[in-house]
């Protein structure tokens, strides 16, 4: 496990230089806030997290529960999950907007792609809502 990136991942660059080529500006994995989020957008007070949903736990096609060490497994995995929310709670009562991107919605069958992962991004930096996701097609986007 030692060999799997937390920091600049593949679906992290692609959100990072599709909010860039836009005009988006931001810091990366501010350590001030509560689980030093992916992106940090001062301007709009959002915060952006990437998630894989392998270590996420998300509900999708691209996770799958392994079939070996399966206690370990869902012990991991259950509290990235647990520790996910808690981090969105402090984040919220911070005062920031909280949106999260899904590994799926830029790979997997049910990828929407780049474009319009990022073109969701954007929307929801603009708008007033305070939380979000952005996923594949599997799953109901906002």
């Amino acid at each position: 496990m030692s060999g799997i990136k937390g920091k600049n991942t593949k679906p992290e660059l692609v959100i990072r230089r599709g909010l860039h080529a836009l005009g988006f500006r931001y810091r990366l994995h501010d350590y001030r806030l509560p689980g030093k989020p992916d992106l940090v957008l001062l301007r709009w007070r959002a915060v952006i997290q990437i998630h894989g949903c392998f270590w996420h736990g998300h509900a999708c096609p691209l996770f799958r529960w392994p079939q070996t060490r399966q206690e370990f497994w869902r012990a991991k995995i259950g509290r990235n999950v647990e520790r996910d929310r808690e981090v969105d709670v402090a984040l919220d009562r911070a005062g920031w907007r909280v949106l999260t991107v899904w590994e799926c919605a830029l790979k997997g069958p049910g990828r929407i792609g780049a474009e319009a992962a990022v073109t969701r991004v954007a929307e929801w930096l603009r708008s007033d809502e305070s939380t979000g996701e952005v996923r594949g097609t599997d799953g109901a986007s906002r």
